[in-house]
């Protein structure tokens, strides 16, 4: 019975961020998720620690007492990314393309304008859901997989408020996932996947500044299956706008063993996203165990 109470209140909770945050004044709700990542911050919880641990391997120069300021820089960025996501419905179209700069669109520009499907991987960077609303309105749509959370209302108001901002959401877990995004990129379609975390406990190891990490395999098996080209992003908040990178496609092995090259892809992939996460380590969002020794 306890368990259903917290979820009720975390699944209010959630619905009432996304009804009364957006109208609320920007400056008001600013300012209060300003402190309430301070407060997250001084509590030193769980998952503060952690990103503490992940920004310690981005920047092992640091001192204890330079990460621990890093990491209260992380966690606003963090709440900004709520702040942004209980906000974005009400943007404007106008503003979600204004505010958003991503360096070397080109490329998927010329891409989808000659049909050709492809994947967009990010990392858990500032705002990936803005980039995904900024993609669904460049280039018609856009499909991406939704990790499940609990309880289940939230991760339906999550499905939800992905589709309002014009994504196509496919839960983690369905039934034929990966064919299905297989299908969107055949028919020239953009599909969406955050490459820096292993959602689903299969992902590859590989080198991530100096040691072994696990990420999801999905974006390179996907690439491999359709020949759609695999673009690292990275991206970084820049006062009032949203920046980002796309890398050069990962290149697609031309011979081997499809395990070998999937990794051999992977590792192309992190390392594009080390560059961007080593740039912008406060906007990198990652308090969850990724390194293979924490795990």
């Amino acid at each position: 019975m306890k368990a259903e109470v917290v979820d009720a209140a975390t699944e209010a909770a959630f619905g009432l961020g996304w009804r009364a945050v957006k109208k609320m004044p920007e400056g008001a709700s600013d300012a209060l998720f300003r402190r309430l990542a301070d407060r997250a911050w001084r509590k030193d919880g769980e998952s503060v620690r952690q990103l503490e641990k992940n920004l310690s391997r981005v920047q092992p120069g640091l001192s204890p007492d330079e990460i621990r300021e890093l990491s209260r820089q992380g966690m606003r960025s963090y709440l900004r990314y709520w702040n942004e996501a209980f906000r974005l419905p009400a943007w404007s179209h106008s503003r979600i393309s204004s505010t958003f700069d991503l360096q070397g669109h080109e490329v998927m520009d010329a891409a989808i304008n000659s049909g050709q499907g492809i994947i967009m991987a990010p990392g858990h960077m500032a705002n990936w859901d803005h980039a995904g609303a900024w993609a669904a309105l460049r280039y018609g749509s856009v499909t991406t997989v939704a990790e499940r959370l609990k309880p289940e209302g939230v991760f339906n108001q999550f499905l939800d408020y992905r589709r309002t901002l014009g994504m196509d959401v496919v839960p983690h877990g369905s039934p034929d996932v990966i064919r299905s995004l297989a299908r969107t990129l055949k028919s020239g379609g953009l599909v969406a996947l955050l490459g820096d975390r292993d959602v689903g406990r299969n992902g590859i190891d590989v080198q991530m500044f100096g040691e072994t990490a696990r990420i999801p395999g999905g974006p390179a098996l996907l690439s491999i299956m359709t020949g759609a080209p695999l673009y690292p992003v990275s991206m970084w908040f820049d006062g009032d706008m949203l920046r980002g990178q796309v890398y050069p496609a990962v290149p697609i092995p031309a011979e081997g063993e499809t395990a070998v090259r999937i990794a051999s892809m992977c590792q192309g992939l992190a390392d594009a996203l080390c560059d961007g996460i080593q740039k912008h380590p406060t906007d990198w969002h990652m308090m969850q165990k990724v390194w293979v020794s924490d795990l």
